[in-house]
């Protein structure tokens, strides 16, 4: 399954949004081609990504899962149950509805806020119906151990892909305890699309083009040449290298669910038509001995 990950319609991180009009315009693009569920969060313009969200899904809100996060101080809201009430409420606000469907801590607190005190207040906004669902992101097994002992954990959201297997051990244990995975990053941030280059010059603003010094931008030489080894795959098969890319994640064991976000129309309607290809044991095998 594949959802619309809405990190860049807030604007900030990768270079700002050309209207709103064309943001709203690319969600019900992938809403018109079958992606039923939308992932924000607070923190993605400081709410602009959630209000865009609001707009785009006014008139069709019992159609679309909805997902959202609180993040901790001091980028976010912070986790001390008041802050995350108060985040909730909020992140209900811009979005125009009385209930997130998915509502996710959005990475652990290091500022000494107990998880077990955050997740309790994440269990009560569940049992309000604020929350249908609550999840995690970015948190290691030990962290989601912590909230198993209180209340479920319906989800778990780590960057995952082709080219950042790390998680993969984490994603697998999450499908045995029955907690849903919804890998973020499936495309390596535009890397496994295949139209990024060394040459390629960000606009500013965008993350991309400052120095990395780890993920998959860390090694671009390294990364692009795994690009390079899937392209005859991709056209074997008779699909993009985005649509190959999601696709192998989603057949992953323990993954849910892959989001894959943009601002282009066009890319939305591609990336949504990944959900339905199919690759059979020889092709995942073949693919893994080229990420080996």
């Amino acid at each position: 399954m594949i959802g619309y990950g809405a990190w860049e319609a807030g604007g900030e991180e990768w270079g700002p949004n050309e209207s709103e009009a064309g943001v709203i315009e690319a969600i019900h693009a992938g809403l018109d081609a079958g992606i039923g569920w939308i992932d924000t969060a607070e923190v993605y313009g400081d709410g602009v990504s959630e209000r865009l969200v609001g707009k785009a899904i006014r008139g069709r809100r019992d159609d679309v899962v909805v997902a959202s996060k609180v993040a901790p101080r001091p980028e976010g809201s912070g986790f001390r149950p008041d802050d995350v009430r108060r985040a909730c409420e909020g992140s209900l606000e811009r979005l125009g509805t009385d209930r997130i469907d998915l509502y996710q801590l959005h990475w652990p607190d290091e500022e000494g806020t107990p998880v077990e005190e955050t997740w309790g207040a994440m269990a009560a906004l569940q049992d309000e119906g604020k929350a249908r669902s609550i999840g995690v992101s970015n948190f290691d097994r030990q962290q989601i151990e912590r909230c198993l002992a209180i209340r479920h954990v319906d989800s778990l959201q780590p960057e995952f892909s082709m080219l950042n297997r790390e998680h993969a051990e984490l994603i697998r244990w999450c499908g045995e305890q029955g907690v849903g995975v919804v890998s973020y990053g499936p495309l390596a941030f535009g890397l496994l699309t295949g139209a990024v280059t060394a040459d390629t010059l960000f606009p500013p603003g965008d993350w991309r083009g400052e120095k990395q010094s780890e993920g998959p931008f860390a090694d671009l030489t390294g990364s692009l040449a795994v690009v390079d080894r899937l392209r005859p795959v991709a056209d074997r098969l008779g699909c993009s290298l985005a649509q190959l890319a999601l696709a192998w994640n989603v057949h992953q064991p323990g993954v849910t669910a892959a989001i894959a976000g943009s601002r282009n129309p066009a890319h939305v309607r591609t990336n949504a038509a990944a959900g339905d290809i199919e690759l059979d044991e020889a092709t995942l095998a073949e693919l893994d001995a080229i990420l080996a």
